[in-house]
Parts: C-alpha cells; structure tokens; sequence
C-alpha cells in the first residue's frame, strides 16, 4: 500500500524520487509518533493518537479513534498503538483521503457515491 501511494505509473515499482518521498512520509510520521509519546514507551495512548491526527488535519470522531485503537492496539486495560501500527494507520487514511479528494471535486467534504464505485475506490488502493 505504501508503494501504491508513490507509484505514479501503477507499475508496480518505485522510482527513485518515489522512494525518496516515501521516506519523507515515514519519517515525517515517526517524528509526530515521539513528538506525542510523550513517556517514550514506544506507544501511544488513545488521547495521544486523537492529538497526532488532529494535528495531520485529521477532524475525526472520539468513536472513530476509539475504533483504530480496538483494530490497531493489543488488547490490555491500556490499550496503546506502537510505531508500526501508528504508520499502517496513516498510510491508509493517506490513501482514503486521496481517493475522497478525487470524488469530492467541489472540495465540500462530501461525496456521494454507489456501492460499487465505494468498493472499486478502495479495493484499487487498498489491495
């Protein structure tokens, strides 16, 4: 999915320049991961993951963010959401929000759509 977002041509591969902005994205990503684990466990908590995607321009539910933490988060009394989850989540909000913006040519935030244009839409960035 990572090399789906930088392979301009639908290839399959990845130039130079490709990888080159890939790197951007995970590190850009990494550093806002330790900017909010503040306590440098390795993990973020709920509130903390809620705060980095409102700082990626993220407007999401309490209910949303609570569903990526009970999808992406081992199971405990204190769920929280390591590294690599933290960027499996952004590189898939990444690609949905390119696939919405590409509906949504009026910029309104909203898109109507059918059934399968909403599986073809994400199947095609998504598998």
């Amino acid at each position: 999915m990572m090399m789906n977002m930088f392979d301009k041509t639908k290839s399959g591969r990845m130039d130079v320049y490709g990888f080159s902005a890939l790197w951007k994205f995970i590190q850009q990503w990494k550093n806002l991961f330790q900017q909010y684990d503040r306590d440098h466990s390795g993990s973020i908590s709920y509130t903390e993951l809620q705060q980095a995607l409102s700082q990626m321009g993220y407007n999401l539910s309490p209910q949303f963010t609570q569903l990526l933490v009970s999808r992406y988060c081992p199971r405990s009394a204190n769920p929280a959401m390591q590294l690599d989850r933290f960027i499996q989540v952004c590189t898939q909000l990444q690609v949905l929000t390119e696939a919405f913006r590409e509906k949504d040519t009026a910029v309104q935030g909203n898109i109507r759509l059918s059934f399968e244009d909403f599986v073809t839409m994400t199947a095609s960035r998504m598998l």
